[in-house]
């Protein structure tokens, strides 16, 4: 039924059932899956002055653990037998799914949910309603 998804991978506790509804959908199906993680480049919002070079290697260390989450993850569909790629992308998560998601051809997007609801939802913002109201394709959130 969907031959491209898109998994948006976070550093959340959802991860593991995000990847475990990715393989029953997948599984023995010629299905292509994008793993991408998005860095939002707002790291230092509210912070007061931060030496250039410490910023730097946070920005630094931050890339290499999102992409060793991503590498965790294909390594595990991989062993599924599903065809598996990674994307690392900075910017506004939500924007960068959405627009990687249509320039792409993604049939699906997989993503998961905090669970925020209300005020702090509100005031917080939420990538999976973001990309779940914007988007040109289905969206699976994943609680």
């Amino acid at each position: 039924m969907f031959n491209r998804i898109l998994v948006a991978i976070d550093k959340s506790e959802l991860q593991n059932k995000i990847l475990d509804v990715t393989v029953e959908i997948a599984h023995n199906k010629q299905t292509h899956v994008t793993l991408i993680h998005v860095s939002n480049l707002n790291v230092t919002m509210g912070l007061p002055y931060i030496p250039e070079n410490y910023l730097e290697e946070m920005l630094d260390e931050m890339d290499k653990h999102s992409i060793e989450q991503l590498e965790n993850a294909k390594y595990k569909l991989i062993s599924e037998g599903i065809s598996t790629e990674i994307i690392h992308l900075k910017g506004d998560p939500a924007h960068e799914i959405l627009n990687y998601a249509k320039s792409n051809g993604q049939q699906l997007i997989i993503i998961g949910s905090r669970g925020l609801s209300g005020m702090k939802e509100m005031m917080l913002g939420s990538v999976s309603h973001k990309v779940s109201q914007l988007s040109s394709c289905p969206v699976l959130i994943v609680h």
